[in-house]
């Protein structure tokens, strides 16, 4: 009696790499690759957020209007490995971020992304800030602020209402976060500074030394009499008299003798006949 040899059953991690696989070799792949915003904008890149231009008309003719566009964000070493999520119960949350290394957010229906350019119409800018909103840390789904300088990789991900992904975008190229110096790292040494920035320097600091000058010159002579008071003139003084001079009349001393007793000479000068 010959013995049969017992086929090995497939653990379940052998089931899930074929599941996986099986996903994976039905999922649409999209020819689009995610990009920071082309459009002149302050703060497209800060230091811990970005701007990605809208996915719009991408998913066109793939997605239905149960559909949800998630946008992935990774470290860009890790996101190669990253498995897409089979079901809505499996979608990583942003602290998975600092554990897993990856996370999705910003999700989106399709009719957010209509293929009309709404700046004709409302004046808005098409397009989606990762790390925006600082204060969501309590949501499933947080778009909160990146922790640090990356790099990040982003692709989008269209999943069904309750079922595993349907299609997918490229991954990004690396995206850089800024990065702020340090206050100590800063150097203030003027040998360093540049011609023109010395020249600037030195005519500022002259003009200052002037202004202050001028203004202490203007200061000193506006108060100075009230400590130093001018000296009154010379006929101001007291125990000084100040008048008219008077040239007296001549009157010969013939004259004065023969006047009558008790008649004096009047205080009023007299007419002068004499040229």
């Amino acid at each position: 009696m010959g013995l049969t040899r017992r086929q090995p059953h497939p653990g379940p991690l052998l089931l899930l790499v074929l599941v996986w696989l099986s996903s994976s070799l039905s999922l649409d792949l999209i020819p689009y690759k995610p990009q920071i915003t082309a459009w002149d904008l302050e703060g497209k890149v800060t230091a811990t957020t970005f701007c990605l231009e809208q996915p719009r008309c991408v998913f066109d003719g793939h997605a239905s209007a149960n559909d949800t566009i998630w946008l992935v964000v990774a470290f860009s070493n890790v996101s190669r490995g990253f498995q897409n999520p089979q079901t809505p119960a499996e979608i990583p949350t942003s602290p998975q971020l600092l554990t897993d290394g990856h996370y999705m957010t910003l999700p989106l229906s399709l009719d957010q992304l209509p293929c009309e350019d709404p700046t004709g119409g409302s004046g808005g800018v098409p397009v989606l800030r990762v790390g925006h909103d600082s204060g969501c840390y309590q949501k499933p789904y947080c778009n909160a602020p990146l922790p640090s300088q990356g790099p990040y990789s982003v692709k989008f991900l269209l999943m069904d209402a309750s079922g595993p992904p349907k299609a997918e975008t490229k991954w990004s190229n690396p995206i850089y976060l800024h990065q702020g110096k340090s206050p100590s790292s800063i150097d203030t040494w003027p040998g360093r500074r540049s011609g023109c920035m010395i020249v600037i320097t030195s005519i500022l600091s002259a003009l200052a030394g002037l202004l202050l000058l001028a203004f202490l010159a203007a200061w000193t002579m506006r108060f100075s009499s009230l400590w130093w008071p001018e000296e009154a003139p010379e006929q101001l003084r007291i125990g000084s008299f100040m008048g008219k001079r008077y040239m007296t009349h001549h009157i010969p001393p013939s004259e004065a003798a023969t006047l009558p007793v008790g008649c004096e000479p009047s205080l009023d000068p007299l007419p002068s006949l004499s040229p």
